[in-house]
């Protein structure tokens, strides 16, 4: 059976500039976060950074030709805080500059330009005196984001905040698998706030540049569920998980709240980092950050099967096996524990979950994004395997192409019965830079050899791009 897209819906993919354009030191740009991080030892495994990447930075001419041979419709990229405004300081002309050639290459190719401000490469500067945990970051990051909107804005239209703030605050300030590494509670608890006030005044003040704009932000989320929906533990464990994930983000940003259920969670376990995060939202925090958005940007991965106690069993971890010390990214962690459930899973562990999706969709549809007026697209979406170059110097990644084949087939489901989710980026077009994971996991559809940097697109990107030209599965 052939199963049709709906006519205008968007195949893309996506990347992230500090996870493929490399010249990390060139042309003005100075040390982000990341820069830093990656350099601390047992933080990232082999001890990889993004100095070089995928030398996108040089090599984007070809890679646009190679996103029109695939057929993609769409491109979703990120700009690099610390090239455009090294440091968090003054505009660098030449980081400008090379975004504006990368948009106007895309545009001549005829793929639409879909741009991220913030993909987690903060400059380092700025992250010496607090990072997010600091409010004033939230008036350097507008400085940025005029900047760009100065130089794209006549050309490009689709403008997203932030991707995952999940992990720019709870990954990253108090999980410590991400940078800055930090294993504190207040910590992120502040920088999920500044995040999302970031998010809405950049909203307000690219609303107030250009009413045409389509805005919006990228969430990732999972979807819960209990081991035993009859055992009340279990139960909580999925409400917890729902909170300290889904809620936390989407409550205060089609709301105008955060979720009153959480907040008392973390008080009863840190009741000084929830007074830290209470003094920090200020009267008008939370009508700004629930500015009205065009587009919620949806990354999903895989859902979570958990419980209130700890099963005989643990199945595998599905985290980096880096040697610096961490905690749960969960500020409220104690009584949370994943259990296996039989799903087949990818290089990293992560469970091959594509109802799951649909169930997502579904979910943020209803209850949030339909009453508000905003549409959804999947902007992530994506497995690692442990790609093999064959004889014939091709990859025959059967594994990723059924991967893709289920999850859009999740997304129409959930497009079928209503939910109006208007396209698809594959993550990644390219292998990359996997933040903590280094250069050991692969998930590009696009192969990239990091000692010649030679391109080969894999049989999940041929199969990608028949998908796209038949506008079909």
């Amino acid at each position: 059976m052939t199963r049709p897209f709906p006519k205008d819906f968007l195949f893309g993919a996506a990347t992230a500039a500090y996870q493929i354009e490399g010249a990390a030191f060139e042309d003005g740009r100075t040390a982000s976060i990341w820069d830093a991080f990656s350099r601390v030892p047992g933080a990232v495994i082999g001890g990889d950074n993004g100095d070089v990447a995928c030398d996108h930075y040089h090599r984007y001419p070809q890679d646009v030709a190679l996103m029109k041979e695939l057929g993609l419709e769409t491109y979703r990229f990120s700009t690099s805080w610390s090239r455009v405004r090294p440091d968090g300081g003054a505009v660098n002309k030449q980081g400008v500059d090379f975004y504006k050639r990368l948009v106007d290459e895309l545009l001549g190719a005829g793929i639409l330009p879909w741009l991220t401000l913030y993909h987690w490469d903060m400059p380092q500067a700025l992250q010496e005196v607090g990072g997010w945990t600091n409010r004033d970051t939230v008036e350097r990051f507008l400085e940025y984001a005029g900047t760009m909107h100065d130089a794209l804005g006549d050309r490009v239209n689709v403008w997203t905040t932030l991707n995952e703030p999940w992990c720019a605050s709870f990954l990253s300030y108090t999980g410590g698998e991400h940078a800055p590494g930090h294993t504190s509670v207040a910590e992120g608890l502040l920088a999920s706030h500044h995040l999302l006030l970031a998010h809405g005044a950049t909203v307000r003040e690219l609303r107030s540049r250009d009413s045409s704009l389509n805005l919006g932000i990228t969430l990732n989320h999972t979807v819960a569920d209990p081991a035993d929906p009859q055992n009340p533990a279990d139960v909580d464990a999925a409400r917890r998980v729902d909170g300290q994930f889904n809620r936390w983000f989407l409550d205060p940003i089609y709301r105008a709240e955060y979720p009153a259920d959480i907040v008392e969670d973390v008080r009863a376990v840190d009741a000084a980092a929830v007074r830290r995060f209470e003094e920090a939202v200020h009267d008008g925090d939370l009508a700004t950050i629930a500015q009205p958005i065009d587009t919620q940007g949806v990354n999903y991965y895989h859902g979570d099967l958990v419980a209130g106690e700890a099963p005989a069993s643990s199945p595998p971890s599905g985290g980096p096996a880096t040697t610096r010390p961490g905690r749960s990214p969960y500020p409220s962690d104690a009584g949370i524990h994943a259990v296996e459930r039989g799903l087949p899973r990818t290089a990293q562990n992560w469970e091959v979950q594509p109802e799951g999706l649909t169930r997502l969709l579904h979910r943020v549809w209803d209850e949030y994004a339909q009453p508000a007026g905003t549409v959804l697209y999947m902007t992530e979406n994506g497995a690692a395997y442990d790609d093999v170059v064959s004889v014939d110097g091709q990859v025959h990644d059967a594994d990723r192409a059924e991967f893709l084949r289920l999850h859009l087939g999740a997304v129409l489901d959930a497009a079928e019965a209503g939910v109006d989710v208007r396209g698809y980026f594959y993550w990644s077009l390219f292998d990359n830079y996997e933040w903590a994971w280094g250069y050991d996991k692969r998930f590009g559809i696009v192969r990239v050899d990091y000692d010649t940097q030679e391109r080969t697109v894999k049989d999940s990107g041929r199969e990608y791009a028949r998908i796209i030209a038949a506008r079909a599965l």
